[in-house]
């Protein structure tokens, strides 16, 4: 997308997107694909010294320039869509359309995911179009720290353990039941200070063993 400064319509100065649009999103589009087939794993994302308006990430800002175009209608929380200065960021550099329905989206940012909604308030799919349903993107996540859950099935050679939060208390369940609808489902990824990790609704949750 184009990186040229505009300003919004209060006046402030509009953050760049990717200084080379092309190449840029072809590297974060590379380590997103690689999170994705390794379900668990973790690979640091080149920013590549973004710096959108807050409460957006940097990270956040480079899935977000790599994956929306105008055909992908986004769904922000609303921390995100309160601020103007981050619809017009990515209205500006993806030019992908903001839906009020969580239903509607084909990605969903969350900014807060400590109160993210539901998980089945997102569009899940259809056995005839699973592909059709919404990526959830959630930022500000700390890999590790938090109660693990056991990953298995395509892309983990017999289990793996994974942890991140901040996530709601009740989100492994609804995140197990969204996979148990396979093909159907939404797609997770979590965005961190640097890194990434992804769990595509393919991904089999458990409680980890003590």
């Amino acid at each position: 997308m184009e990186t040229s400064i505009r300003t919004t319509t209060k006046n402030t100065p509009l953050a760049a997107g990717f200084q080379d649009p092309v190449h840029n999103a072809q590297t974060c589009f590379r380590a997103i694909m690689d999170v994705m087939a390794r379900p668990g794993s973790r690979k640091v994302i080149d920013t590549h010294d973004l710096s959108p308006p807050a409460p957006l990430t940097p990270v956040a800002a480079a899935i977000a320039l790599t994956l929306f175009d105008y055909d992908t209608p986004v769904w922000l929380d609303r921390s995100l869509n309160s601020s103007e200065a981050v619809k017009a960021f990515l209205r500006f550099h993806t030019g992908a359309p903001i839906v009020g329905e969580a239903v509607d989206a084909s990605f969903a940012l969350v900014s807060d995911p400590e109160h993210l909604i539901p998980l089945a308030s997102f569009n899940q799919g259809s056995a005839e179009y699973p592909d059709q349903s919404t990526t959830v993107i959630l930022t500000g996540q700390e890999f590790g720290t938090a109660p693990s859950v056991t990953l298995t099935g395509p892309g983990i050679k017999d289990t793996t353990v994974f942890a991140t939060g901040p996530v709601p208390p009740v989100f492994w369940d609804q995140v197990a039941s969204n996979n148990n609808q396979f093909p159907r489902g939404i797609d997770l990824i979590f965005a961190g200070e640097t890194e990434i990790a992804a769990l595509p609704r393919s991904t089999r949750i458990s409680p980890t063993e003590v």
